[in-house]
């Protein structure tokens, strides 16, 4: 017979997400100035006790796994999958604004450069309010653009 689970039992679950984006890093002095695409791999990891709440569907959990991926699906990976991303004070990125909007349908103007970094703490604001409303709170994020290059983001370095 296996230990009751102690009431105070921290716990971290993980969710990994993927999707395409192309991007291009303006004023950049290397090949990522020109528009360029990668499969990204986002994994969100919160933090926080387990449910037990007999009467309660979702004991045993921290959080359903479906409830984290619906609001990942819908902040992040429905907005930004199969998108051009581009750096909105960059002056020749909002020339080309409305020729760009005219043609396609998911081009994405953020106020900073679209950089593995910058993007992965445009997804933690994003997310994070939505998930600490929730049992969990957010506690970890890792974004790779290459199999080789990723960022990551630890609530622990930013309190």
């Amino acid at each position: 017979m296996m230990p009751p689970i102690k009431k105070t039992e921290i716990i971290r679950i993980t969710r990994m997400f993927s999707f395409d984006m192309a991007h291009a890093l303006f004023g950049y002095d290397g090949p990522c100035k020109n528009i360029h695409g990668h499969t990204y791999h986002l994994c969100v990891t919160l933090k926080g006790k387990i449910l037990d709440h007999e009467s309660d569907p979702k004991n045993g959990m921290i959080m359903d796994f479906s409830a984290l991926k619906e609001i990942v699906m819908r902040k992040v990976v429905n907005v930004f999958d199969h998108a051009l991303v581009l750096n909105g004070k960059a002056k020749p990125h909002l020339e080309l604004q409305s020729v760009l909007l005219e043609q396609f349908e998911k081009i994405i103007f953020l106020d900073r450069q679209p950089t593995c970094e910058n993007l992965l703490v445009h997804f933690k604001e994003k997310l994070q309010s939505k998930i600490n409303k929730t049992n969990g709170k957010l506690e970890y994020m890792k974004l790779s653009e290459t199999p080789n290059s990723y960022a990551e983001w630890f609530v622990t370095d930013n309190v």
